[in-house]
């Protein structure tokens, strides 16, 4: 199938690794032009060379951007639109914060949890709304967490921003209709990342157990019996933003074998 994604401009923040490096790639491979940007040069060098060498696709570049900065993120998509024309594609993504309970997390925490997870993802939406709307429309998808159908366990900062995030979307996709710009948000589950190697590794400290042990019991509560693979959440990213996706929009979508049982 064509997913009608050559020659689209695509913005993927905090993309230097994990699930935005697994979206930038997927992207690449259709052809798009594709801009990454995460706090890490060293790293995004990395990532921008060996997308462009694994995908043959040399559209790929980089640019630094904090994405609790609101000028960082301004000069982001300034510098997408300079070097593609136009920004077609957002995918929304940043770094989890730290895990804890409620007790843990002073005013500073939340405040900066919130900019992070909520506040970033605003703030980049209403740089690229312009554009998507002078070219005739866009797809916009925010990357949340399982914890917006089901709270995880210990993630109280982002069990509440990330079911914010989908509240955002839901609004945003009654205002932005009109204009042919599509929104969503997927929140993945046990994706075999570092955020969720970390995590795993948090559990492991906690219970004074391995963190092979932790990952089997994992395993055993999601249906299919494994991590996904961050290429296999990314799939889900490129289907909604591309010409195979005209008509659904504000909705949520979990990618996670099954692991959420809630309706």
């Amino acid at each position: 199938m064509d997913l009608g994604l050559q020659g689209k401009t695509v913005i993927v923040t905090a993309a230097s690794k994990g699930l935005g490096k697994a979206a930038a790639k997927q992207f690449a491979e259709e052809g798009a032009h594709v801009l990454i940007a995460s706090r890490n040069e060293a790293e995004l060098k990395k990532a921008t060379a060996e997308i462009q060498e694994t995908t043959g696709n040399l559209q790929v570049q980089y640019t630094v951007c904090d994405m609790t900065d609101a000028e960082a993120i301004k000069r982001m998509v300034s510098y997408g639109v300079s070097q593609f024309g136009t920004v077609d594609v957002l995918i929304n993504n940043a770094g989890g914060p730290p895990a804890g309970t409620f007790e843990d997390f002073d005013d500073e925490s939340w405040k900066g949890a919130f900019e992070l997870n909520l506040l970033s993802f605003i703030r980049t939406i209403r740089e690229v709304l312009p554009y998507m709307r002078k070219s005739g429309g866009g797809h916009i998808v925010n990357i949340a967490s399982s914890s917006f159908k089901q709270p995880i366990d210990g993630l109280i900062l982002s069990n509440t921003f990330r079911t914010a995030i989908v509240g955002l979307a839901k609004s945003l996709s009654q205002e932005l209709a009109p204009d042919n710009i599509l929104i969503n948000t997927v929140g993945p589950g046990r994706i075999a990342t570092d955020r969720v190697a970390h995590l795993d590794q948090v559990l492991a400290d906690q219970k004074g157990l391995s963190i092979e042990k932790v990952r089997q019991s994992s395993e055993k509560q999601i249906p299919m019996e494994r991590y996904g693979e961050p290429e296999e959440f990314a799939k889900m990213l490129v289907f909604l933003c591309s010409e195979a996706n005209s008509y659904t929009t504000g909705q949520a979508f979990l990618v996670d074998g099954g692991l959420v049982k809630a309706l």
